[in-house]
């Protein structure tokens, strides 16, 4: 059966807090997230998306702090505006926009993070691997 690879930009002060909660509290959400800390989820460069869908990944998420919440001010709004224009680009070449998404959190939100990454890696599995020869191998 057919596992997607998923990449897990997650904020420093929300969503990562969230991640680790959800680890302590032992919510479980699929062991194929690869979660890469990022300090804002405003730092999280289209070249990093790209990257992560160039070396494997089926799926990426960013997630950080609510609106109103980053730490660095509007830097998680950034990130709402830079992943519009990736998934426009996305379409443009041909993956399907789905693969990409933003979702926000709190520190205090391990459940939400464990449900979202339930969500997307189901989505993600429903759309099939993004490229050929992705479908069980092992690396």
């Amino acid at each position: 059966m057919f596992e997607p690879r998923i990449v897990a930009f997650c904020c420093n002060w929300c969503s990562y807090a969230a991640a680790d909660l959800a680890g302590i509290s032992r919510f479980r959400y699929p062991p194929n997230v690869r979660i890469v800390r990022v300090m804002c989820s405003g730092r999280v460069e289209p070249e990093f998306i790209f990257d992560a869908f160039k070396h494997g990944a089926d799926g990426v998420i960013i997630t950080g702090c609510h609106p109103g919440e980053c730490h660095y001010i509007s830097g998680n709004l950034n990130a709402e505006r830079r992943v519009e224009n990736v998934k426009k680009a996305m379409e443009y070449l041909g993956i399907e926009p789905g693969r990409l998404r933003l979702e926000w959190m709190s520190a205090a939100e391990g459940e939400r993070f464990a449900a979202v990454m339930r969500d997307f890696t189901a989505e993600i599995r429903a759309l099939g691997p993004l490229m050929r020869g992705n479908d069980g191998d092992k690396r």
